[in-house]
């Protein structure tokens, strides 16, 4: 991390880091791995390793015959575009799982930007890069700020702000009844144990409640992020 590099493990992370040429070099068991030699003709420096090499240069037990090396992807408020549609905001998030997932669903569903803030995990980890299944490389990734900063710059950029909440005052489905999620939005995440912190929920400018219909008590956090993130998509898919 000292070298402003992190480790990519998997064929579906390298896969990804190739086709964002962000691949700098690739360590494998086979060396006539289909995607190691893809990367050698790219000219990346390609590196035959026993399995206990390759475990000891990864993070999993159990890896899976290729471990690459790629630049850091994480950016600050200059990476955002001028002119979102839609935000994932992650706020003092640390489940690398969550995380991770939260930023492939929102690569899925098109969104413009994913944003952890100051005290969420680093998405360079092995768990969130594992769970972000190359996504990493599919949309900026702005960390370390402060939630408050990152609202003023979002709002500044014309979007909306919704927070997620069980006690919202709004229902996610009246607002997409009501072509509220048809604008430009960002969307504020926080923890599955506390939420939104109390500094950050009220600067919301509504406060979203998902419709729990059955007898669960709540959804956990990349489900609601799929939920948020889907409405918000295909109501702009309906209003462009």
């Amino acid at each position: 991390m000292a070298e402003r590099r992190f480790v990519v493990e998997g064929p579906q992370a390298v896969r990804e880091a190739l086709a964002a040429g962000a691949l700098l070099e690739l360590y494998a068991v086979d060396l006539d791995d289909p995607l190691a030699r893809a990367a050698a003709a790219d000219g990346i420096p390609v590196v035959a390793v026993s399995e206990q090499v390759l475990r000891a240069i990864g993070e999993t037990v159990t890896p899976q015959g290729l471990v690459g090396v790629a630049p850091l992807v994480a950016a600050g408020l200059e990476a955002l575009p001028r002119r979102p549609r839609l935000v994932a905001v992650l706020d003092a998030v640390n489940d690398p799982g969550n995380a991770g997932t939260v930023l492939r669903t929102a690569a899925a569903a098109g969104a413009d930007a994913v944003v952890l803030t100051t005290g969420s995990t680093d998405p360079h980890g092995g768990k969130c890069v594992r769970a972000s299944a190359g996504s990493l490389w599919h949309l900026p990734v702005v960390t370390d700020v402060p939630a408050l900063d990152v609202v003023a710059a979002l709002r500044a950029r014309g979007l909306q702000v919704l927070a997620t909440s069980g006690t919202g005052d709004d229902d996610l489905d009246d607002l997409a009844d009501d072509g509220v999620l048809g604008a430009p939005t960002a969307w504020l995440f926080g923890t599955e144990a506390h939420g939104l912190a109390p500094d950050v929920l009220p600067v919301a400018d509504r406060r979203v409640r998902i419709p729990l219909r059955g007898r669960a008590e709540s959804l956990n956090l990349a489900a609601a992020a799929a939920v948020c993130l889907y409405a918000s998509a295909r109501a702009q898919r309906e209003r462009p």
